[in-house]
């Protein structure tokens, strides 16, 4: 499931572009200023960004450009009411993959947002749709998983917590990364929640949960992917 996020101030576009994308299955998260989009969109995993130009805090060309000089590389489409051939051309040049003007039609939206994911190779979110490691292969189009040869049996928010971890492969995540990642900005949940989630997944995927080898604990600071 692609990620997006949408800078939008005016309530009543958000309120409509979330219930429109997230129709066609996107995971949507919303923001309505430009301080709040640029932390967000560093801070998150996201495959898209729509971004406003007429924003508070920042506007959306300063946001892109600050992304960009960041060296993040996530797609950004900007939206505007502004219809010159300048405005436009300045968009692109500073790094957004696509601009479209308002009002727009849902359906032309929903064409450009795909079209942007397939050129930048993001419809998987970043990830190979099949992955494998040690004698585990994961199909996560498909929510299969074997080990061996034999299937293994795992939730969907396990897929979700396995797919985190493999797209930050070697890096260290916090209690905090993983609970953004994996359940959501605005979920509150006890660290026992999230050490029991990644037991789970040791006990199925690992040779010896006890002293794994794939989803090692890092001392003081979280859990980190190896393989």
């Amino acid at each position: 499931m692609s990620r997006i996020l949408v800078v939008e101030d005016e309530p009543t576009i958000a309120i409509a572009l979330q219930d429109d994308l997230e129709l066609e299955g996107y995971d949507v998260e919303a923001v309505s200023d430009g301080l709040s989009a640029e932390a967000r969109a560093l801070q998150g995993n996201y495959d898209l960004i729509l971004l406003d130009v007429m924003l508070p805090g920042k506007d959306g060309f300063s946001v892109c450009r600050a992304l960009r000089r960041a060296g993040m590389k996530t797609p950004v489409i900007m939206l505007t009411a502004k219809t010159q051939v300048a405005d436009r051309i300045a968009g692109l040049d500073i790094g957004a993959d696509d601009y479209i003007t308002k009002p727009f039609a849902p359906e032309e939206l929903i064409a450009r947002i795909r079209a942007v994911l397939r050129r930048a190779g993001t419809q998987n979110a970043g990830l190979q749709t099949v992955c494998s490691f040690g004698d585990v292969t994961v199909d996560f189009e498909r929510y299969e998983a074997k080990r061996s040869g034999r299937a293994v049996d795992l939730t969907a928010l396990e897929f979700k917590l396995l797919r985190v971890f493999l797209e930050h492969r070697g890096k260290v995540l916090s209690i905090d990364d993983l609970l953004r990642l994996v359940w959501g900005p605005d979920v509150f949940l006890t660290d026992r929640v999230i050490y029991t989630h990644i037991n789970n997944l040791r006990s199925k995927l690992e040779d010896e949960p006890a002293r794994p080898r794939y989803l090692v604990g890092v001392r003081g600071l979280g859990y980190r992917f190896d393989g």
